[in-house]
C-alpha cells in the first residue's frame, strides 16, 4: 500500500529509509515547538502580546502536522512545514505594532488576519499561475539579501535574549559586563553543543543544543540552593533570569493545552485596512520566497527535478498556502517549508512518506507541553537556536551578484536595514524602494518589472501614511 501510494521502489528508497529520514527532519526542526510559543506570546521579549502561550504551542504542532501531511500526501515530497523563523519575528515586532498604531483593540488578532489573507493570496497565486510574476518581481540578489538580513536579525535577537548584549546609552548595545552570570553560561553551553553537533553533521544539532542548555539550567538551579547565602544573594545570581523566570515543569506528559484562546480569532477585516496592507504583502513575499527557495534546494538535493523542472510544484506551493491559512485559523504565524528538510533528504528521504512521518511526530509532541512551557520560560535555553538559525541563513550572502553593483548595493542595503532598523518589514520595504530607483538611474530600467514599480508605490504610501504614525 505504502509503495503504491508513494512510489517508494520507483524512487529507489524503502519504508525504513523514509521513516528514518522523517525522524531526522523532525529532529532538525523540532526547536520551533519551543521557540514559537515563546516568540508569539511575547515571553521571549519580556512583553505580553495577548497571545496565549499554551494555545500557540498546540497551534504550532497542529498547523505543522496539517501542512506537512498535505505536502506528503498531495504533493508527495519529503518536505516538512511549520511556522517559520523570521515570519514569527515580523509577526510580533512588525505586524502587531502596526496594528496597534492603527488603533485595533487587539492587535494580535489583526496580525493573524494578515497572515490568513496572505495565505489565501498565496493560494490564489498558486492556482492562477501569478505566483511566477511575484517571484520574478524581486531579483535573486535581493531575495538573498533579504534572507541574510533576516538571519542577522534573528541572530541579534538570540544574543539579546541570552543577555550577551545589553543596552547602552553611548553605544546602543554593548557586551554584558556580567560575563560570569548563570544566564550566559547556559547560553554558551547550548551554543557550543549545538554548533559542534552541526559541524559534525549530527542530526538534530539545534535540539541537542537546547537539551544541553536545559540540563545545565536544571543543574544550576539545584546548585544555587546549596551555595553560600552570600553567593546566592549576589546580583549575578539573584537578578539573573535563571532565578526570576525559569519554572521547572511539574511533569513531562499532559494533554495538549486548549487552543480556544486563539482558534478562529483572526480579524480578517482588519487585514484589508490601508494600514495592514503592507503587512499582508510582506507576509506574502516572505512565504513565497521561503517556499520557492526551499523547494529548489530540497528537490535538487533529492534529485527530484526533471528537465530542469520540478513536477507537482504547484501542489507543493498549494500545500504551503493552505498551511499558512490554516495556521492563522488555529492561531499561529505563517507556516512555511523548512530548509531543514534537506537533513531528511541527506538521510535518504525521497517521497512523501518522509513528510507523513514528520507530521505524526508533531502530533505526538502535543503531549509534551509541560516541557515546552519550561523551556519557553527561560530565554537563554532557546537563544542558541536563534543564533544558529541566523548563521545558517547568512550563507546566502555568497550568492549575491557582486559583479553588478546595481544588484549588490540594494541587496546589501536590505540585509543591513533589517537588523539595523530592527524590523524585518521596514528593512525589506526600504530595500525594495531603493532597488528600482538605483536600477532606473543606473540605466537599467529594463531590469525592473512593472510589478516592482507597483510595489514601490504601495511602499511609499506605507512609509508616508502608516510607518510615520508608529
Amino acid at each position: 500500500m505504502l509503495n503504491s501510494l508513494f512510489q517508494i521502489e520507483e524512487n529507489g528508497t524503502s519504508v525504513r529509509t523514509e521513516v528514518t529520514a522523517g525522524c531526522t527532519t523532525f529532529l532538525t526542526m523540532a526547536y520551533i515547538i519551543f521557540v514559537q510559543p515563546a516568540v508569539l506570546s511575547g515571553l521571549m521579549f519580556e512583553m505580553n502580546t495577548g497571545v496565549d502561550f499554551g494555545a500557540v504551542t498546540t497551534a504550532t504542532c497542529l498547523s505543522a502536522a496539517l501542512a506537512t501531511l498535505i505536502m506528503g500526501l498531495h504533493a508527495r515530497y519529503p518536505i516538512a512545514l511549520a511556522p517559520g523563523m523570521g515570519q514569527n519575528m515580523f509577526f510580533v515586532l512588525g505586524a502587531i505594532p502596526v496594528a496597534a498604531a492603527a488603533g485595533f483593540a487587539e492587535p494580535w488578532r489583526a496580525a493573524l488576519g494578515a497572515v490568513f489573507v496572505a495565505g489565501m493570496l498565496f493560494l490564489a497565486l498558486s492556482v492562477t499561475g501569478l505566483r511566477q510574476q511575484l517571484l520574478d518581481a524581486v531579483s535573486p540578489s535581493m531575495k538573498r539579501g533579504i534572507a541574510v538580513g533576516i538571519g542577522l536579525y534573528i541572530a541579534f535577537i538570540g544574543l539579546s535574549n541570552a543577555g550577551v548584549v545589553v543596552g547602552d546609552p553611548s553605544a546602543t548595545v554593548k557586551l554584558n559586563p556580567a560575563f560570569v552570570s548563570p544566564d550566559l553560561l547556559v547560553f554558551f553551553v547550548g551554543l557550543v553543543v549545538g554548533a559542534v553537533c552541526h559541524a559534525r553533521r549530527i542530526a538534530g544539532s539545534i535540539i541537542w543544543g537546547i537539551v544541553a542548555a536545559l540540563a545545565v539550567t536544571i543543574g544550576m538551579r539545584a546548585i544555587v540552593f546549596v551555595l553560600p547565602e552570600s553567593v546566592a544573594a549576589s546580583p549575578a545570581f539573584s537578578e539573573s533570569m535563571l532565578m526570576t523566570r525559569f519554572r521547572l515543569a511539574d511533569g513531562i506528559f499532559s494533554l495538549p493545552p486548549s487552543i480556544a484562546p486563539t482558534f478562529l480569532k483572526m480579524d480578517v477585516l482588519a487585514a484589508f485596512s490601508l494600514s495592514m496592507l503592507p503587512v499582508v504583502l510582506i507576509f506574502l513575499f516572505m512565504d513565497v520566497f521561503d517556499t520557492a527557495g526551499t523547494l529548489i534546494a530540497v528537490s535538487e538535493q533529492a534529485e527530484l527535478t526533471k528537465d530542469g523542472k520540478l513536477p507537482r510544484a504547484n501542489r507543493a506551493m498549494m500545500s504551503d498556502a493552505v498551511g499558512s491559512a490554516a495556521g492563522a485559523c488555529l492561531g499561529t504565524s505563517t507556516v512555511t517549508s523548512f530548509i531543514e528538510s534537506i537533513a531528511g533528504v541527506e538521510a535518504g528521504g525521497k517521497t512523501g512518506l518522509t513528510a507523513v512521518v514528520v507530521a505524526l511526530l508533531f502530533l505526538l509532541a502535543l503531549f509534551f507541553s509541560p516541557v515546552v512551557a519550561m523551556v519557553g520560560s527561560y530565554p537563554p535555553i532557546t537563544a542558541p537556536a536563534l543564533l544558529l538559525v541566523g548563521t545558517m541563513m547568512v550563507k546566502n550572502v555568497l550568492d549575491i551578484e557582486w559583479s553588478d553593483r546595481s544588484e549588490s548595493i540594494p541587496a546589501v542595503i536590505t540585509l543591513m536595514g533589517i537588523p539595523f532598523l530592527f524590523s524585518i518589514g521596514d528593512g525589506i520595504a526600504f530595500g525594495l524602494l531603493i532597488y528600482p530607483a538605483v536600477k532606473a538611474l543606473a540605466g537599467k530600467k529594463a531590469d525592473v518589472r512593472w510589478s516592482m514599480w507597483v510595489l514601490a508605490v504601495l511602499l511609499v504610501a506605507y512609509f508616508v501614511f502608516v510607518r510615520s504614525k508608529i
